[in-house]
Protein backbone atom coordinates (compact mmCIF):
# COMPACT_ATOMS: atom_id res chain seq x y z
CA UNK A 1 0.00 0.00 0.00
CA UNK A 2 1.25 3.45 -0.91
CA UNK A 3 1.16 6.00 1.89
CA UNK A 4 -1.03 9.02 1.29
CA UNK A 5 -1.03 12.40 3.04
CA UNK A 6 -3.10 12.35 6.23
CA UNK A 7 -6.63 13.63 5.82
CA UNK A 8 -9.23 14.66 8.38
CA UNK A 9 -12.96 14.50 8.33
CA UNK A 10 -13.28 11.75 5.69
CA UNK A 11 -14.67 9.00 7.95
CA UNK A 12 -18.18 7.93 8.96
CA UNK A 13 -18.54 5.64 11.97
CA UNK A 14 -21.64 3.46 12.19
CA UNK A 15 -22.55 1.97 15.56
CA UNK A 16 -25.05 -0.91 15.70
CA UNK A 17 -26.56 -0.45 19.16
CA UNK A 18 -29.95 -2.19 19.01
CA UNK A 19 -28.92 -5.50 20.60
CA UNK A 20 -30.60 -6.81 23.76
CA UNK A 21 -27.41 -8.04 25.47
CA UNK A 22 -28.96 -11.24 26.84
CA UNK A 23 -25.64 -12.57 28.17
CA UNK A 24 -25.24 -9.40 30.24
CA UNK A 25 -28.25 -10.42 32.31
CA UNK A 26 -31.65 -8.80 32.86
CA UNK A 27 -32.01 -5.15 31.93
CA UNK A 28 -32.52 -2.87 28.96
CA UNK A 29 -30.66 -2.88 25.63
CA UNK A 30 -26.95 -3.58 26.07
CA UNK A 31 -25.77 -0.23 24.69
CA UNK A 32 -27.85 1.57 27.31
CA UNK A 33 -26.56 -0.40 30.32
CA UNK A 34 -24.62 1.72 32.76
CA UNK A 35 -20.86 1.77 33.28
CA UNK A 36 -19.69 4.14 35.99
CA UNK A 37 -23.06 5.85 35.90
CA UNK A 38 -23.22 6.39 32.12
CA UNK A 39 -24.57 4.20 29.29
CA UNK A 40 -22.01 2.17 27.37
CA UNK A 41 -23.12 4.05 24.25
CA UNK A 42 -22.19 7.41 25.79
CA UNK A 43 -18.68 6.16 26.62
CA UNK A 44 -18.32 4.86 23.04
CA UNK A 45 -19.59 8.02 21.33
CA UNK A 46 -17.34 10.23 23.45
CA UNK A 47 -14.27 8.37 22.19
CA UNK A 48 -15.44 8.20 18.58
CA UNK A 49 -16.14 11.94 18.54
CA UNK A 50 -12.62 12.63 19.80
CA UNK A 51 -11.10 10.99 16.70
CA UNK A 52 -9.85 13.73 14.32
CA UNK A 53 -10.74 11.68 11.22
CA UNK A 54 -14.41 11.29 12.06
CA UNK A 55 -16.82 13.53 10.17
CA UNK A 56 -20.07 11.68 10.92
CA UNK A 57 -21.44 9.23 13.50
CA UNK A 58 -24.54 7.13 12.85
CA UNK A 59 -26.10 5.05 15.63
CA UNK A 60 -28.65 2.31 14.97
CA UNK A 61 -30.72 2.31 18.18
CA UNK A 62 -33.50 0.02 19.40
CA UNK A 63 -36.61 1.24 17.52
CA UNK A 64 -38.57 2.14 20.69
CA UNK A 65 -35.61 4.16 21.99
CA UNK A 66 -34.64 6.23 18.94
CA UNK A 67 -35.89 9.54 20.34
CA UNK A 68 -34.42 8.88 23.79
CA UNK A 69 -31.03 7.94 22.30
CA UNK A 70 -31.06 11.03 20.09
CA UNK A 71 -31.66 13.21 23.15
CA UNK A 72 -29.05 11.34 25.20
CA UNK A 73 -26.31 11.74 22.60
CA UNK A 74 -27.08 15.32 21.61
CA UNK A 75 -25.16 16.51 24.66
CA UNK A 76 -22.10 14.44 23.69
CA UNK A 77 -21.64 15.03 19.94
CA UNK A 78 -23.58 15.53 16.69
CA UNK A 79 -24.98 12.06 15.98
CA UNK A 80 -27.46 10.73 13.43
CA UNK A 81 -29.74 8.16 15.07
CA UNK A 82 -31.73 5.62 13.04
CA UNK A 83 -33.84 2.62 13.99
CA UNK A 84 -31.85 -0.60 14.13
CA UNK A 85 -33.00 -4.12 13.27
CA UNK A 86 -33.45 -7.42 15.03
CA UNK A 87 -30.01 -8.60 13.88
CA UNK A 88 -26.68 -6.77 13.92
CA UNK A 89 -26.41 -7.01 10.14
CA UNK A 90 -29.75 -5.19 9.77
CA UNK A 91 -28.61 -2.44 12.12
CA UNK A 92 -25.36 -1.91 10.23
CA UNK A 93 -27.27 -1.75 6.94
CA UNK A 94 -29.72 0.80 8.36
CA UNK A 95 -26.90 3.01 9.63
CA UNK A 96 -24.90 2.63 6.42
CA UNK A 97 -27.88 3.86 4.42
CA UNK A 98 -27.64 7.18 6.28
CA UNK A 99 -23.99 7.74 5.28
CA UNK A 100 -23.64 10.12 2.30
CA UNK A 101 -21.62 8.96 -0.74
CA UNK A 102 -19.18 11.84 -0.21
CA UNK A 103 -17.57 10.04 2.76
CA UNK A 104 -15.14 7.44 1.34
CA UNK A 105 -14.33 5.55 4.56
CA UNK A 106 -16.75 3.79 6.90
CA UNK A 107 -15.86 2.30 10.27
CA UNK A 108 -18.21 -0.15 11.99
CA UNK A 109 -17.87 -0.12 15.76
CA UNK A 110 -19.54 -2.08 18.55
CA UNK A 111 -20.98 0.05 21.35
CA UNK A 112 -19.98 -2.81 23.66
CA UNK A 113 -16.31 -1.96 22.96
CA UNK A 114 -16.94 1.40 24.55
CA UNK A 115 -13.41 2.03 25.90
CA UNK A 116 -11.61 1.69 22.57
CA UNK A 117 -8.94 4.42 22.43
CA UNK A 118 -8.94 7.15 19.79
CA UNK A 119 -5.61 5.83 18.52
CA UNK A 120 -7.26 2.62 17.30
CA UNK A 121 -9.84 4.56 15.27
CA UNK A 122 -7.04 6.57 13.72
CA UNK A 123 -4.93 3.48 12.93
CA UNK A 124 -7.83 1.77 11.19
CA UNK A 125 -8.84 4.87 9.24
CA UNK A 126 -5.25 5.53 8.16
CA UNK A 127 -4.83 2.00 6.81
CA UNK A 128 -8.00 2.32 4.69
CA UNK A 129 -6.86 5.76 3.57
CA UNK A 130 -3.54 4.21 2.50
CA UNK A 131 -5.30 1.80 0.16
CA UNK A 132 -6.71 -1.19 2.04
CA UNK A 133 -10.21 -2.37 1.14
CA UNK A 134 -10.87 -3.51 4.71
CA UNK A 135 -8.99 -3.20 8.00
CA UNK A 136 -9.44 -4.91 11.36
CA UNK A 137 -7.72 -4.21 14.69
CA UNK A 138 -6.39 -7.41 16.23
CA UNK A 139 -4.58 -8.77 19.27
CA UNK A 140 -2.42 -11.92 19.50
CA UNK A 141 -4.17 -14.92 21.05
CA UNK A 142 -2.53 -15.73 24.39
CA UNK A 143 -4.53 -18.82 25.43
CA UNK A 144 -3.85 -22.32 24.18
CA UNK A 145 -6.59 -23.18 21.67
CA UNK A 146 -7.92 -26.72 21.24
CA UNK A 147 -10.10 -28.07 18.47
CA UNK A 148 -12.78 -30.15 20.18
CA UNK A 149 -15.40 -32.58 18.84
CA UNK A 150 -19.12 -32.34 19.60
CA UNK A 151 -18.57 -35.10 22.17
CA UNK A 152 -15.93 -33.09 24.01
CA UNK A 153 -12.86 -34.95 22.74
CA UNK A 154 -9.78 -32.92 21.85
CA UNK A 155 -9.02 -33.29 18.14
CA UNK A 156 -5.86 -31.21 18.15
CA UNK A 157 -4.06 -28.07 19.28
CA UNK A 158 -4.29 -25.03 17.02
CA UNK A 159 -1.10 -23.04 16.43
CA UNK A 160 -1.92 -19.78 18.18
CA UNK A 161 0.95 -18.01 16.41
CA UNK A 162 -1.28 -17.68 13.33
CA UNK A 163 -4.41 -16.68 15.27
CA UNK A 164 -5.62 -13.19 16.13
CA UNK A 165 -8.53 -11.94 18.24
CA UNK A 166 -10.53 -9.42 16.21
CA UNK A 167 -11.86 -6.16 17.65
CA UNK A 168 -13.68 -3.09 16.34
CA UNK A 169 -13.76 -0.57 14.77
CA UNK A 170 -13.48 -2.42 11.50
CA UNK A 171 -12.76 -0.06 8.64
CA UNK A 172 -13.73 -0.20 4.98
CA UNK A 173 -13.76 1.66 1.74
CA UNK A 174 -17.41 2.71 1.73
CA UNK A 175 -18.12 1.19 -1.69
CA UNK A 176 -16.62 -2.14 -0.63
CA UNK A 177 -18.73 -2.33 2.54
CA UNK A 178 -21.90 -1.45 0.62
CA UNK A 179 -21.11 -4.15 -1.95
CA UNK A 180 -20.49 -6.71 0.81
CA UNK A 181 -23.85 -5.98 2.42
CA UNK A 182 -25.64 -6.09 -0.93
CA UNK A 183 -24.09 -9.49 -1.71
CA UNK A 184 -24.61 -11.05 1.74
CA UNK A 185 -26.73 -14.17 1.33
CA UNK A 186 -26.81 -15.08 5.01
CA UNK A 187 -26.52 -13.40 8.39
CA UNK A 188 -23.05 -12.40 9.57
CA UNK A 189 -21.72 -10.96 12.81
CA UNK A 190 -18.44 -9.74 11.33
CA UNK A 191 -18.44 -7.20 8.51
CA UNK A 192 -14.89 -8.08 7.52
CA UNK A 193 -16.08 -11.64 6.96
CA UNK A 194 -18.66 -10.36 4.48
CA UNK A 195 -15.91 -8.49 2.66
CA UNK A 196 -13.77 -11.65 2.57
CA UNK A 197 -16.63 -13.42 0.77
CA UNK A 198 -16.31 -10.81 -1.99
CA UNK A 199 -12.75 -12.02 -2.50
CA UNK A 200 -11.25 -8.81 -1.09
CA UNK A 201 -8.26 -8.85 1.27
CA UNK A 202 -8.52 -7.71 4.87
CA UNK A 203 -5.56 -5.90 6.46
CA UNK A 204 -4.69 -6.10 10.19
CA UNK A 205 -3.50 -3.32 12.49
CA UNK A 206 -2.75 -3.47 16.23
CA UNK A 207 -5.78 -3.34 18.51
CA UNK A 208 -5.87 -2.45 22.20
CA UNK A 209 -6.41 -4.27 25.47
CA UNK A 210 -8.83 -1.45 26.35
CA UNK A 211 -11.09 -2.43 23.46
CA UNK A 212 -12.56 -5.40 25.31
CA UNK A 213 -16.12 -6.36 24.42
CA UNK A 214 -18.57 -6.04 27.29
CA UNK A 215 -20.65 -9.20 27.05
CA UNK A 216 -21.00 -10.62 30.59
CA UNK A 217 -21.41 -9.01 34.01
CA UNK A 218 -17.72 -9.62 34.81
CA UNK A 219 -16.78 -7.53 31.77
CA UNK A 220 -18.55 -4.55 33.31
CA UNK A 221 -16.43 -4.95 36.43
CA UNK A 222 -13.24 -5.11 34.36
CA UNK A 223 -14.27 -2.05 32.34
CA UNK A 224 -15.03 -0.10 35.52
CA UNK A 225 -11.48 -0.82 36.71
CA UNK A 226 -10.01 0.21 33.35
CA UNK A 227 -11.71 3.58 33.69
CA UNK A 228 -9.55 4.25 36.74
CA UNK A 229 -6.30 3.78 34.80
CA UNK A 230 -4.38 6.57 33.02
CA UNK A 231 -5.45 7.07 29.38
CA UNK A 232 -3.71 4.83 26.85
CA UNK A 233 -1.30 6.72 24.63
CA UNK A 234 -0.92 4.20 21.79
Amino acid sequence: MTAQPSARGDVAVVVPAAGAGVRLGPGGPKALRLLDGEPLLVHAIRRIAASPSVAMIVVAAPPPDVDAVRTLLAQIAPVTVVAGGAERQESVAAALAAVPPALPIVLVHDAARCLTPVAVFERVAAAVRDGADAVIPVLPVVDTIKEVSAEGTVLGTVDRAVLRAVQTPQGFRADVLRAAHAAAADSHTDDAGAVEKLGRSVHCVPGSDLALKITRPIDLAVAAHLLTLPPEQS
